[in-house]
């Protein structure tokens, strides 16, 4: 079975030969691998022979560090859309479409930082009309570029606007259901009439919006949040045969935890979404820089460890 079987299966809530893993991003591969992913910043000024060059590098380091990781869907970002689609060519090539590609591929509203806040808490009441408009049009923008990374050869989007605190939504249930929920599921539905695969990142408490997530029809969920009291044994009860799960291992506890805190988050995570397929293991944000890579590495080695069917 390969890579890309394998994680289609688990985000087709069917059961492959073992769980799959992957990660959001992988911030760690200084540390681990001596070397880091290409940024849009550091094409600046080369001609277009040196891009070239640097993409092909790029790509080549891309597929030994997810290789050597394990991971079924490598997550491709951090450069334009026109080297993306680039470097989605230039890695199906090298693998002969051994992997899932994803991309970050969201055009909803997300957490407003503290300078847009209260402006976009005064435009929800003051002229809600002009911020569906506005939603319409980011959706629509959102549906055009997940087009052209699919016929790329990205097969999978991560849908990234947060949603929530660890305390619930920033917006109500009934805001979100009429500012949110309505262009996020265009989006999924544009992305599975395409033949790819939707899966919708929030960090924090979905536990309130958690039905209307998975009405948009995202094939699958991330990150499951710990920190913010998901439990993933609930959410694999309620929705589990409606949408796959992808998460749960405790990143608070990757940097400040025991290990055996570690291990029991990992034991906890594998054991309520493993059964019966429609999981992917993985943290509950993504293996950011400063972790302790020691610490990620015992992720892994329960992955491999505890991942057959």
């Amino acid at each position: 079975m390969t890579h890309r079987e394998r994680a289609v299966l688990a985000l087709s809530l069917q059961q492959p030969d073992y769980v799959p893993t992957f990660e959001l991003e992988y911030q760690l591969a200084p540390e681990m691998f001596g070397g880091d992913f290409l940024t849009e910043d550091a094409l600046k000024g080369l001609s277009p022979k040196e891009t070239e060059k640097a993409l092909a590098e790029n790509a080549e380091f891309m597929v030994k560090v997810y290789s050597e990781l394990g991971y079924s869907i490598l997550p491709l970002h951090y450069l334009s859309l026109e080297h993306l689609i680039k470097t989605a060519k230039l890695i199906n090539k090298l693998t002969h479409d051994e992997f899932l590609l994803t991309a970050h591929g969201d055009g909803t509203f997300a957490i407003p930082d503290g300078d847009g806040m209260l402006d976009f808490v005064y435009r929800l009441a003051d002229e809600p009309e002009a911020v569906k408009a506005e939603a319409r049009k980011m959706a629509d923008e959102a549906i055009e570029r997940d087009k052209r990374l699919m016929d790329a050869g990205i097969g999978s989007l991560i849908l990234c606007s947060d949603y929530c605190f660890n305390a619930g939504p920033f917006l109500s249930p009934a805001m979100f259901e009429e500012f949110i929920q309505p262009y996020l599921y265009d989006i999924c539905k544009a992305i599975r009439e395409n033949g790819g695969y939707a899966i919708k990142h929030t960090d924090g408490n979905i536990m309130p919006i958690l039905d209307m997530l998975v009405e948009c029809r995202p094939h699958a969920l991330h990150s499951l949040d710990p920190m913010a009291g998901v439990d993933i044994r609930e959410v694999k009860q309620r929705v589990g045969d409606k949408v796959a799960l992808c998460g749960n291992v405790h990143c608070a506890y990757l940097q400040t935890g025991t290990d055996e805190q570690v291990l029991e988050s990992c034991r906890y995570a594998m054991e309520n979404g493993k059964p019966g397929g429609g999981y992917i293991f993985c943290t509950s944000n993504v293996p950011f820089r400063g972790m302790p890579v020691e610490r990620y590495q015992m992720v892994l080695d329960f992955w491999k460890a505890n991942r057959d069917y």
